[in-house]
């Protein structure tokens, strides 16, 4: 019971700030259960079964506050599916963690560029499908991969191209409820078709994915209503401070500070 306690409540810390800033629920969670020693495999599987339930609640708050930018969407999901399921494939295959370093110089960079970028003025202009494209499939794929990836590569790559905040971020929360339901089929199916061989039960950590879905599901609706009242401004410096912050962190990790 302490366990399903625990998770709840980082259930819903990360669904508060994947909701307002469009990113780090699975980065959040994977963080936690890696370091309760969970496999990586086992702890993306379980992220993206309770984000089946988080993601939808999510979506339905910011279809509600009409914060979605539907041409956006309907070129992001192909490409993110595409993405994902390739990075299930990959992680149920061998160690996904290999890309990790690459990832997070990645952020660390995209991080600092978002903060400085809100001091100027901001544009806002669409973002063309020559980028929507490769966002999607790299977001999905190291989502799939690294149990958290879809927010923090969509989201910081549209909006360094000039995406309005509070579109881009309704638009990659709601995109990001078929990217999970097409990752999680994509483990059901390594899972009965043998070739997870690793598997396991899934069942070992349902007090984990329980307290997730639960967090997640009280947090969610909270989600639409928060990036309306929050100035552009500010939220560019939240994402950028956030993603530096979990890039640093991530670094010490690798780096064995940690």
């Amino acid at each position: 019971m302490q366990d399903f306690i625990l998770f709840a409540l980082v259930g819903l810390v990360a669904q508060l700030v994947d909701g307002a800033l469009g990113m780090a629920y699975g980065v959040i969670s994977s963080t936690v259960l890696l370091a309760f020693g969970v496999g990586p495999a086992h702890a993306s599987a379980a992220i993206h079964t309770a984000e089946l339930f988080t993601t939808a609640a999510s979506g339905g708050a910011h279809l509600y506050h009409r914060n979605i930018d539907w041409k956006l969407f309907a070129r992001l999901v192909p490409f993110g599916v595409a993405g994902g399921l390739v990075g299930t494939f990959v992680l149920t295959s061998f160690d996904g963690a290999s890309v990790r370093p690459f990832v997070t110089g990645y952020l660390a960079l995209l991080g600092v560029w978002l903060f400085v970028r809100s001091f100027r003025r901001i544009p806002s202009r669409p973002v063309g499908l020559p980028l929507v494209a490769p966002l999607g499939a790299a977001g999905g794929f190291l989502d799939a991969a690294g149990g958290g990836g879809w927010g923090p590569i969509v989201t910081t790559g549209l909006l360094g191209a000039g995406g309005t905040p509070r579109y881009v971020i309704g638009t990659v929360n709601a995109s990001e409820f078929l990217i999970t339901l097409a990752v999680s089929v994509g483990f059901l199916t390594a899972l009965l078709t043998g070739h997870w061989k690793e598997a396991g039960s899934l069942l070992d950590h349902a007090y984990a994915v329980g307290g997730l879905v639960v967090g997640g599901l009280v947090a969610a609706p909270f989600a639409g209503w928060v990036i309306k009242i929050i100035p552009e401004r500010i939220l560019l410096r939240l994402v950028g401070t956030l993603i530096t912050g979990l890039a640093a962190f991530q670094s010490g990790q690798l780096f064995g500070l940690w």
